[in-house]
Formats: C-alpha cells, sequence, structure tokens
C-alpha cells in the first residue's frame, strides 16, 4: 500500500529544489585499499553509515556481487552492481590500485572488472548519496557509479542521453534481464523489451514523446522527471512529495519491466501507521499486461501464458487451462501444452476428442492466423474445432480469429470484452514430454 504523503508542499517548490550543495562528507579509502569476499567486513560504508560498497554473495553457490546497498535496513537493498552479468568465486578480490584504477579480480588474478579513469585518482570514497567515486586530490570525481546505474536511480542521480537503466532477469539474478529503460540521444525517454538473450532493443512499450529531452533528473525532493537542457520539466514521471530527510528513497526497473519510485522510513517514528519496509509511490507504465503488444517477441509475460494486472502494477504471469509453466521457478519461461495437440492426419478424425475452456476478457493480439466477422459463436467454435492448427479462437461482436502458437501478447482485463476459447484434449492422459528450458546465460 502507497504511503500517505509526508508533507503538504507545493509542487512547483519541491520540484524546483535543486540538488544539494553543502560539503559531502567523504572517508577516504587509500590507493593501495582492497577488500575480499573471505574478509568478515568486506564493505566500505559511507561515512553516515547508510550505504555500503563491498561484496554481496548471491545465492549459496559460493558467488558474490560487487555491488552499492542499502546498509542500515534488513533487506541490505542492492542499488548498484559491477559484475552483474559475471558473478565472482569466493576468494575474489577488489583492489584500489596504487595508479588508482578499480579492480575485481578473482584468485587466479584474472580480471572480472574494472573502472579506469584517467591518471590523478588521489582516493575514493563512498558518499552519502550511495554514489562510489574515484577523487582527484581537489575533489573533482573522474569516475562514479552514478554515471552507469544497473537498474536504480538515487534522490540527486541524473539519467544522461544515452543512459540506461536494465531491468535484472529475476528477484534473485541480478544479470540483465528482459526491459530496459533508455534516454535516447534524440532527447526520447523508452522503455522497451530486449531481443532476450540478447542486449538489443525490440518492442518500445512507453516513451516521453519528447525531442528536446536532456537528462532524467531524481531530485531531493523525490520528484523524478524528464528535463531539458535548460532545466525545462518536459516530463513528470513521479510526483510523490516525500522527505528524503526521513525517507530512504529509490527509483528501479524491476524484472516486469515496470519503473517503481520506493521510500523507506528511516526510523519507525516517521513510518506513521505504514510498514518498516519499502512502499510503492507511483510506477510506469500503469498496466504492463496492455502496454506490450509486438510482432516478435512474447509480449509481458512468456509465450503461450497470459498477463494479469494486480496492485502497483505488479502482474503475474499465468498458463491457460491445459498449459503448465515450462520452467516453474521462472514465471516468464513460458506455457506448455500438457496434452497430444490434434492430429492433422485426414484419416483421423480426432474432433470429438476435444472441446474448449472459456475465458472471458482474455485475448493473445497478433498470434491469429485467420479472422472471419459476422459469425456467431457457436460457429467460431466449429471452425476452430475442425482445423488442427487452431489453438485458440477469440470471439468478439461478431469476430472470430483463429490462433496458432507460440501464443505472445497475452492479457486478461475487463477492457477487452469477448472471450477466447482454449482448445483442449478431453480427458487427457498423454501429456507431452517437457522440453529443457533454455539455459540463461
Amino acid at each position: 500500500m502507497a504511503l500517505a504523503p509526508a508533507y503538504r508542499l507545493s509542487l512547483l517548490v519541491l520540484l524546483f529544489v535543486p540538488f544539494s550543495i553543502t560539503a559531502q562528507t567523504y572517508r577516504n579509502i587509500s590507493l593501495g585499499s582492497s577488500l575480499t569476499t573471505s574478509d568478515s567486513n568486506s564493505s566500505w560504508a559511507s561515512p553516515s553509515e547508510e550505504f555500503a560498497f563491498g561484496f554481496k554473495q548471491i545465492g549459496s553457490g559460493g558467488r558474490y556481487l560487487l555491488a552499492i546497498w542499502f546498509n542500515k535496513i534488513s533487506e541490505s537493498t542492492i542499488v548498484w552492481s559491477a559484475n552483474r552479468d559475471n558473478l565472482a568465486p569466493e576468494g575474489s578480490k577488489v583492489e584500489l590500485t596504487k595508479d588508482g584504477k578499480l579492480v575485481l579480480n578473482d584468485p587466479k588474478g584474472q580480471q572480472i572488472w574494472s573502472a579506469n579513469p584517467r591518471t590523478g585518482v588521489a582516493y575514493a570514497a563512498m558518499l552519502d548519496t550511495g554514489n562510489f567515486v574515484l577523487a582527484t586530490q581537489n575533489f573533482v570525481n573522474l569516475w562514479e557509479s552514478f554515471d552507469l546505474p544497473t537498474d536504480t536511480l538515487l534522490p540527486t542521480q541524473t539519467l544522461s542521453r544515452g543512459g540506461t537503466l536494465f531491468a535484472p532477469f529475476s528477484e534473485t539474478d541480478y544479470s540483465r534481464g528482459r526491459f530496459l529503460v533508455r534516454l535516447q540521444d534524440d532527447g526520447n525517454l523508452v522503455f522497451y523489451t530486449v531481443n532476450f538473450p540478447l542486449d538489443s532493443t525490440n518492442v518500445a512499450y512507453w516513451a516521453s514523446d519528447t525531442t528536446i529531452g536532456f537528462q532524467v533528473v531524481f531530485n531531493q525532493s523525490g520528484f523524478l522527471y524528464l528535463a531539458a537542457r535548460d532545466g525545462t520539466i518536459l516530463k513528470s514521471i513521479s510526483a510523490v512529495p516525500y522527505s528524503t530527510t526521513n525517507f530512504y528513497q529509490r527509483v528501479t526497473l524491476e524484472t516486469d519491466g515496470v519503473l517503481r519510485h520506493y521510500a523507506y522510513p528511516k526510523s519507525k517514528e516517521t513510518r506513521a501507521d505504514g510498514p518498516l519496509s519499502w512502499s510503492t509511490l507511483s510506477f510506469t507504465p500503469s498496466n504492463i499486461c496492455l502496454n506490450i503488444t509486438g510482432d516478435t517477441g512474447s509480449g509481458a509475460c512468456g509465450f503461450n501464458s497470459y498477463c494479469k494486472l494486480g496492485d502497483e502494477g505488479r502482474r503475474t504471469c499465468e498458463c491457460p487451462s491445459g498449459y503448465t509453466l515450462i520452467d516453474p521457478t521462472d514465471e516468464m519461461s513460458g506455457c506448455k501444452q500438457d496434452f497430444t495437440p490434434q492430429s492433422c492426419d485426414r484419416k483421423i478424425d480426432e474432433t470429438a476428442l476435444f472441446t474448449f475452456t472459456d475465458m472471458p476478457d482474455t485475448d493473445w493480439p497478433l498470434s491469429d492466423y485467420e479472422h472471419y466477422t459476422l459469425v456467431d459463436e457457436e460457429w467460431c467454435r466449429q471452425a476452430c474445432l475442425g482445423d488442427c492448427f487452431c489453438m485458440v479462437a477469440i470471439f468478439r461482436n461478431g469476430n472470430c480469429w483463429k490462433k496458432k502458437i507460440p501464443l505472445s501478447n497475452g492479457r486478461i482485463d475487463t477492457t477487452i470484452g469477448g472471450k477466447a476459447l482454449i482448445k483442449i484434449r478431453r480427458n487427457s492422459t498423454s501429456p507431452l514430454i517437457n522440453t529443457k528450458k533454455k539455459t540463461h546465460h
């Protein structure tokens, strides 16, 4: 449940509150310092200890993420990582070298990741903003994590042209997943599906429709907006006034492709009647199930499944009757038939062996191969039943669409109308053998 507004402040005043110009308190990390996964204290904390940089173990397999996280909350929520697609093994080491490079090596000395700013680095620091920096003696940042976000923005952070947020694969797998947000060089902020397992974009499902967008700004008042070069606000993305003094905040592109703005009380005194946990303040887009419709790709959910919207824009991916998830641990893996499909051998008439399950307000747009008009529902049923290629028929307002598999862009929503007719084998006793899920890298 979203938190109630903490302060009744003018929107305009809050939108134009500048970033803090007060001096940051530094806890310098000197050249030659290092951390290893086996250290009892394998992190460097900010002066307030609200953020930490170091190693976080992922799962129980002895693999580690070099990351930044909220250090004072029980969830230790990760906000940035260096090696999300290449976890470090036990015994790995990150070192701020004498020549000012930040290098992550495995136990054999093989480099996994590095930050190589130009010469002149005098120290590193984990700042209270959540930004990890490599800086000169004159406090000039030569490299900073804020310039290379993974899936999250923090207050005072910006996303410039060419900048990208990449959703994680799952809640426990931080590698790059199936959705990204990019501020394009043409000034348009666009949300895309990805041609997984590649990083190339596929279908745009939300856009700011701007041509002069220069920066996405997450300011100290907790407002997220797209600004022009002169600071003019072009598009408000999240306009919920929340004090960064009393609440931790983050904006994260999550595994389902939704960008959510979260707040977390810094103390029991500031939580009011709400929980001491992350609460959703806003989310974009408002309906991920309806927003994604593409000629290629599976849509908001996997092939042969459908997207169902819940609270706070959270979707679940479900299988129609007669189908089950290919991988029960990955709801985006798609659904497989649990029955032998209808034979196309003309010598074998299997029409009587199949029936339909009705699903109101359900559709798989763009998966049709035939479309009929001015027909009734019974005609549509019989047309699909007698066609071995027809796996689903959609009947709506005198229209009948025959669908082939794999089905894509599945969704259930009261705005759709009509019904889906799911063809299944009667009393199936011969389910198909499950095919192995493609290994994720």
